[in-house]
């Protein structure tokens, strides 16, 4: 469905795709939450909320169904993986659709959004029947010491704007597929992406037939319905994506209970462009990095650093590339820059602009642009030039401001790369193997992911996402980041007559 075609109105699309996905009517029509679309401004639902009792009676649901699901065995649990993926094939142009209504995203992202969902089902798939354990070497004559993994326990997810669907995807296969059960609270400024991809899994329960009532919860509310699942005591896992100052509440709180925390916070993310560089390649790859999803990726890139022998090639480039890049509504152009999500985001794109120009900084761009709708935060993406590092450039500003410096020396600006208090993302442009090699060192970037001669967004489901230090050390998605949801058991067998105790210690008793 298309507005442009149809001349409906962004609410009455949203509201055709939920039908259509087989959402109830009452849940986004019926409650107290009110829903909006950062494309127009406009009111796109009235959500039901939860209470804090109902809330944690669906907990308590969950763990019911995690005790029957965590006896199903792996490769079964992976058949309703499987099936997840096909709804989401089959729905992925009406998801791609809503997730661009909801979070402003332009159409290739909103697609680009629900293939990594079927993407990570994929892998989950696989990995049903790869959750593998160890036979370890023991001292011990007659014995046998190996390592099993078991099922963890309900798993909660706390989800943000940005990638509001996604990300819970990653969460969910990996959760399913471990035979956890899951209690998602999303974004409360993209709801209704929840309610479809909770109505598409329920279309994969249906078809697969015997899987426990309760294993997939969604709670709709603010803060406070965050709070109780991070504070319920049969969540032992919660992981979270959002700000760092989220994480800084939420960490200590699981904490305090002993409950783990996946964190997926802030960050500022740098690349490096040496005289070496592919200049065209960087020059693509820069421009998609700081200005795709309007800059609102937790991957977004923040910082560049341009060495001085080719700065006046490529950064003239660069800012012709910012002028004339086009931002428009999502839903009727093929603008590649949609809206911010909300005037906060705008007042703080400003707020941080200014802060630049205090100390020196030199802007193209930044502008808000008149698309046609007064209530849409469109802006012209900025890029900031600093003669260093100072102010605002130390703080993730979520919004496409691009801060660009000259450097001249390879060991100074490994240590400016790092010298910022989030580690997500990072990349190095460069065909110099010592510079790419060196940046990929223990003493090269500190974050959770480096790329070369790539930019710091388009992470593929087959690593294991996240980052370091103030991103919260959590890992999400591919590689062996499974091992979160599962808890490890070490178990020593006996089969021999014997009773060696293990680093030769003697208990004989009559």
């Amino acid at each position: 469905m298309n507005i442009a075609a149809k001349n409906i109105s962004v609410a009455a699309e949203a509201a055709a795709i939920l039908e259509k996905l087989g959402v109830d009517k009452a849940l986004y029509t019926q409650g107290d939450m009110p829903s909006y679309s950062p494309v127009t401004g406009e009111k796109i639902g009235n959500l039901k909320t939860v209470s804090a009792a109902e809330a944690a009676e669906r907990i308590e649901k969950a763990d019911a169904a995690y005790r029957a699901w965590r006896l199903v065995p792996a490769p079964k649990r992976g058949e309703l993986v499987r099936l997840l993926g096909e709804e989401l094939r089959a729905a992925k142009d009406d998801l791609g659709r809503l997730v661009s209504i909801e979070a402003g995203k332009i159409r290739s992202e909103g697609l680009g959004e629900v293939q990594e969902m079927i993407d990570i089902c994929d892998f989950a798939v696989g990995l049903s029947r790869q959750l593998y354990g160890l036979t370890i070497a023991t001292e011990r004559p007659g014995h046998r010491m190996m390592e099993t993994w078991h099922p963890l326990g309900v798993v909660g997810i706390i989800s943000a704007f940005n990638f509001p669907v996604a990300v819970w995807s990653w969460n969910a296969a990996l959760a399913l597929i471990c035979g956890d059960s899951i209690v998602w609270k999303p974004s409360e400024k993209t709801p209704l992406t929840a309610l479809a991809s909770q109505a598409i899994l329920d279309r994969a329960l249906a078809r697969f037939g015997d899987a426990p009532e309760g294993l997939s919860q969604l709670l709709i509310g603010d803060r406070a319905i965050g709070e109780v699942l991070v504070d319920h005591p049969k969540v032992p896992l919660v992981s979270a994506t959002g700000s760092t100052r989220m994480g800084r509440d939420v960490g200590p709180r699981l904490a305090k209970r002993f409950a783990r925390a996946i964190l997926e916070l802030g960050g500022n993310n740098a690349g490096i462009v040496c005289p070496s560089a592919d200049l065209d390649m960087a020059l693509r790859a820069i421009a998609f990095g700081a200005m795709g999803t309007a800059g609102q990726r937790c991957t977004t890139l923040r910082r560049l650093f341009v060495h001085k022998s080719v700065y006046d090639q490529l950064v003239p480039r660069l800012k012709k590339a910012y002028q004339s890049v086009s931002v428009g509504d999502p839903l009727q152009s093929s603008a590649l820059v949609g809206p911010l999500i909300d005037k906060a985001a705008f007042d703080g794109m400003q707020k941080a602009i200014a802060e630049a120009k205090s100390h020196g900084g030199s802007v193209t761009g930044g502008e808000r642009v008149d698309v046609g709708h007064a209530d849409g935060f469109y802006v012209k993406p900025a890029l900031v030039e600093m003669s260093k590092q100072a102010g605002p450039v130390f703080e993730e500003t979520f919004a496409p401001i691009l801060y660009v410096m000259p450097y001249d020396d390879f060991d100074a600006v490994l240590e400016d790369h790092n010298a910022v208090a989030a580690g997500l993302s990072s990349s190095i442009f460069t065909r110099d193997m010592q510079e790419s090699e060196r940046f990929l060192a223990a003493d090269g970037s500190d974050c959770g992911i480096a790329n070369v001669n790539i930019g710091t967004s388009g992470a593929e489901i087959g690593g294991a996402f996240g980052g370091e230090k103030e991103t919260g050390g959590g890992r999400e998605s591919g590689s062996d980041a499974w091992r979160a949801y599962m808890r490890r058991a070490t178990n020593t067998v006996n089969y021999s007559k014997a009773l060696p105790l293990a680093q030769g210690v003697s208990f004989d008793i009559e």
